[in-house]
């Protein structure tokens, strides 16, 4: 019987790089499955995080939460050094032209060069934030430019989109909250 023991014990081990590789293999099928533009965010159905930003068009002027407040909005966070703002800020002053509240937030950039950017592209928002240390940035759970927050009348995250915000998102993903919060679904 000790020998019978010994012989499953030793099969065992030698099963186990088997049982250790087929571990991996469900861990990266299940990691390449995942969407990477459906980042969680911590932050959705939370309050904007307290911060004070110097307006980026005039520093007399700070941007709050409280300059949201009252109405549903999109906090858009983006930088003249990300390439894919430049796509979005198309959509963005259309967006603008409708009506839609959009304020920035200048994520690690230079004052002057987003000045530059701004008025190069166009200029979609009702104030931006400098945030030239990316610590609101930190705080709201940035991973990068361009992400969009959508924030409903009380100053709450409803909704994060990380990437290039386009027609096709605008539509399937935030015309329907929007429609909700202010009540009209």
């Amino acid at each position: 019987m000790p020998g019978v023991i010994k012989t499953m014990k030793t099969s065992l081990w030698r099963l186990l790089p088997f049982f250790i590789f087929a571990a991996l293999v469900l861990l990266f099928w299940r990691g390449l499955s995942l969407d990477p533009k459906k980042l969680p965010s911590v932050q959705t159905g939370k309050a904007l995080p307290d911060f004070r930003l110097p307006a980026l068009n005039d520093e007399t002027q700070v941007l709050t939460p409280a300059r949201m407040l009252g109405q549903v909005s999109l906090l858009n966070v983006w930088a003249s050094w990300c390439s894919a703002c430049v796509d979005e800020q198309v959509f963005l002053m259309s967006l603008a032209a409708q009506g839609i509240p959009i304020f920035g937030l200048n994520y690690k950039d230079e004052p002057a060069q987003a000045k530059a950017w701004l008025k190069e592209w166009g200029n979609p928002y009702q104030m931006i934030g400098s945030d030239i240390s990316g610590k609101v940035a930190i705080d709201l759970g940035v991973y990068g430019a361009p992400e969009t927050f959508l924030v409903d009348a009380k100053g709450i995250i409803r909704y994060r989109h990380v990437g290039t915000l386009n027609e096709a998102s605008w539509t399937k993903e935030f015309l329907p909250k929007i429609q909700m919060l202010r009540g009209k679904s």
